[in-house]
């Protein structure tokens, strides 16, 4: 008997989840490309996944919208908008904290929840997983751009013939009945329109500068034969502190029957080692944070011709603007002092659609607002964000001219599927910081 599908509202979307198992600590398994909560039972390696897991703990799955049984959505949502997809599902269930295991595409979505919200992250499974897909000079064993477009084209194939769909799941996996069980998934969980979105966002994806900001106890489960080079699990390995590295000799990309076995054994001794080590600290002493810094250009000459009085009025409804804005995008006013405001995020499209707001809704008034947004690890002092990236943040937005949104590198990777365009700035050297600086400009009319 199939567990009862419910669903959680994630703003205006519903997210379909399901609750198996009644162990003492919780499991959210984050699903790769397509998934289907109902039609996932009929895979036999996904059921005894689920089985296996439910066994030892209270396990949470769900589909992400735009797929499965949750609803559809124009576009492709960005990870910022999955990690609250993510919370209002453990909201919906009452969970303040648990496990989560990424599954192939799952596992960036999963990097990036676990470094924003470590007081809710007990530990972090990655299975099959990458912090990026493309080819990059740091990153020699990604796809090329022919690479990545046959690989689109034969996921595409998915949604064509039933021969067709066989042939191309063969490509990835061995066992014939689970093809087809992931073929009838497939066809009736996604669109070819849906597809083709999700190909190209993955195409986007880059996480790697998250990935040392992991706090949590990390497992790194990857095939040998796997399509997702076995390197780009070794580099995560290397990366996040305490990571442990589980290679599979001969495994593809989804473990199943001995690979299985082994998998779900050493992920039970894991994290049972983990809780029984006890909780970590609720009060998290580092995040990963997005930062804005805006202030008024020329504000001094301003001052000067408007006189005390007239510059004081003009700033209060300067900051009365700017506050309404970070009410809006869920931002937090960390400081203020003379014109400029010092915010914190825990997202970075909400951060720059804030910044752009406000660069907005201030031109009435005759202000030129400049603005930096920066995404990186933060530290946690008396419930405020500080530390070197908040330092850089200050730089980013340094270097913004009048109107205008300047932000790293690191909060450009982190908004692919936002649809919001960047012009490339350089590299730059910020004050104070180590090393060149990849920065872009945000092009404010994709955000209209």
């Amino acid at each position: 008997m199939l567990p009862e599908t419910r669903y959680a509202m994630s703003g205006e979307i519903s997210i379909a989840y399901q609750v198996v198992g009644e162990g003492p600590f919780d499991i959210v398994h984050i699903p790769g490309f397509v998934s289907n909560v109902e039609l996932g039972w009929n895979i036999p390696s996904r059921a005894a996944l689920y089985h296996r897991l439910a066994s030892f703990s209270r396990l949470i799955i769900f589909d992400k919208r735009g797929t499965g049984m949750s609803d559809r959505v124009v576009g492709v949502p960005t990870i910022e908008t999955r990690m609250d997809d993510v919370r209002a599902v453990m909201d919906a269930v009452g969970s303040p904290r648990a496990a989560l295991i990424g599954l192939s595409e799952g596992a960036p979505l999963g990097i990036v929840f676990a470094a924003t919200y470590p007081e809710r992250t007990d530990a972090l499974v990655l299975i099959g997983g990458f912090a990026r897909l493309m080819w990059a000079p740091d990153h020699p064993w990604g796809r090329t751009e022919d690479e990545y477009d046959r690989e689109a084209a034969l996921d595409l194939q998915i949604l064509g013939t039933r021969e067709e769909a066989v042939a191309s799941m063969g490509t990835i996996m061995d066992d014939e009945e689970e093809i087809r069980a992931f073929v009838d998934l497939y066809r009736q969980s996604i669109t070819p329109g849906g597809m083709r979105a999700l190909s190209l966002i993955n195409k986007e994806i880059d996480v790697r500068d998250v990935v040392p900001s992991v706090q949590a106890p990390t497992l790194i489960v990857h095939g040998e034969r796997d399509h997702v080079p076995v390197e780009g699990g070794r580099w995560m390995a290397d990366h996040i502190a305490g990571a442990r590295m589980l290679e599979l000799p001969g495994a593809r990309h989804l473990p199943v029957g001995e690979d299985l076995e082994r998998t779900v054994t050493e992920i039970r001794s894991f994290l049972e080692g983990v809780w029984e080590s006890g909780p970590r600290d609720n009060e998290a002493d580092r995040v990963l944070a997005t930062v804005l810094f805006t202030d008024i250009v020329e504000s001094s000459q301003r001052a000067v011709e408007l006189g005390d009085s007239a510059w004081r009025d003009l700033l209060e409804r300067h900051h009365e603007l700017v506050r309404r804005q970070l009410v809006r995008f869920r931002g937090r006013e960390v400081d203020t002092a003379g014109d400029g405001f010092f915010a914190s995020f825990d997202g970075p499209a909400r951060g720059i659609r804030c910044a752009c707001a406000i660069l907005e809704q201030v031109r009435p008034l005759g202000l030129k607002v400049r603005a930096g947004v920066h995404t990186g690890e933060c530290e946690v002092i008396d419930g405020k964000v500080a530390g070197i990236a908040v330092h850089t943040g200050a730089r980013v937005a340094s270097n913004a001219g009048p109107g205008e949104v300047l932000v790293s590198s690191t909060v450009k990777d982190l908004v692919a599927g936002s649809g919001i365009r960047f012009e490339d700035r350089g590299a730059r050297e910020l004050k104070g910081i180590p090393g060149a600086w990849h920065l872009f400009a945000v092009d404010t009319t994709s955000l209209a």
